[in-house]
């Protein structure tokens, strides 16, 4: 059988709604099968497992967005313009690709050794933001922070609305008019805002 790559692609967006919809536990390769339009027989010659597929899925997720936003840290601009570019491009990607978030918390919590082998695959240098952080202490740009605690803070502003939408737009957005895009929208800035005064000198 010769492979077809539109029938893969096909199969790959199926699964994509599945897991987003069930997640990783409550989907079935025949599932997939279905929502694809193709019998479970040919899911498996291109796809050997659910496992195979959802690995495959994250690979190209955090290729879409890990390159860029690490080589921000990586230009000649101080920390504080880092934050603002890193926080808006973090948020845009999510914005445009909302269910990376998702699906990279559910390989978190189901397999975290691969999770981890893919980002150290990825090229992507913590040490590199690190050594920026510290440069910004020594310049005199920015309090005296730890720079995990600074990457933490960053990451989880950025990530927990897409982490948490239902309860955002079920809760917090309940009966306003502001969709939750256009509150994400305005958090590409906000996000900056918030920890570039927390921690500018």
């Amino acid at each position: 059988m010769k492979y077809n790559k539109d029938t893969g692609e096909k199969i790959l967006d199926a699964a994509i709604l599945e897991f987003e919809e069930k997640g990783f536990s409550g989907v079935r390769m025949q599932q997939i099968a279905d929502k694809a339009g193709i019998n479970k027989a040919l899911l498996h010659y291109y796809y050997k497992s659910k496992e195979t597929l959802f690995l495959i899925i994250i690979k190209r997720a955090l290729k879409v967005f890990l390159p860029k936003l690490v080589s921000i840290f990586e230009d000649d601009n101080d920390i504080i313009s880092n934050i603002e570019n890193f926080t808006y491009s973090y948020i845009e990607t999510f914005i445009k690709n909302p269910r990376i978030p998702g699906f990279i918390i559910q390989e978190i919590n189901n397999h975290p050794e691969s999770i981890m082998e893919l980002f150290h695959s990825s090229g992507v240098k913590i040490d590199t933001i690190k050594r920026k952080v510290n440069r910004g202490i020594d310049e005199g740009l920015i309090d005296e922070i730890e720079p995990e605690q600074l990457i933490i803070n960053i990451i989880s502003l950025c990530l927990f609305p897409f982490v948490a939408k239902p309860v955002i737009k079920g809760v917090i957005l309940n009966d306003n008019k502001k969709t939750f895009e256009e509150l994400m929208e305005k958090r590409k800035t906000e996000v900056a805002k918030f920890i570039i005064k927390a921690i500018k000198k």
